[in-house]
């Protein structure tokens, strides 16, 4: 949505209610808009009185992954084997 001076905006008719348990469900236009996914991790935050939710970064797939790989042998003389063997200096 654009406002008459040409900035994005959203719609003042976008309300929700927090439940008894503190919940909130984002108006649909927004989610879709914002590309947020059941399932999706919001952070917030607080700003001079506005509520600011975030989407949270994403694990970094480095992280995810290591550790995984269990190996017989030291990785040093897994390279020198794919380098043709150990080098010579």
């Amino acid at each position: 949505m654009v406002d008459d001076r040409g900035r994005n905006s959203y719609s003042l008719g976008m309300k929700a209610t927090v439940s008894e348990k503190g919940q909130v469900t984002i108006p649909k236009a927004l989610r879709d808009r914002l590309g947020i996914r059941p399932g999706q991790v919001l952070e917030f935050t607080d700003d001079r009185g506005r509520l600011i939710a975030v989407k949270a970064a994403d694990r970094d797939p480095i992280d995810a992954v290591y550790g995984i790989l269990k190996l017989d042998r030291p990785v040093d003389e897994l390279i020198d084997e794919m380098r043709g063997g150990p080098a010579d200096l």
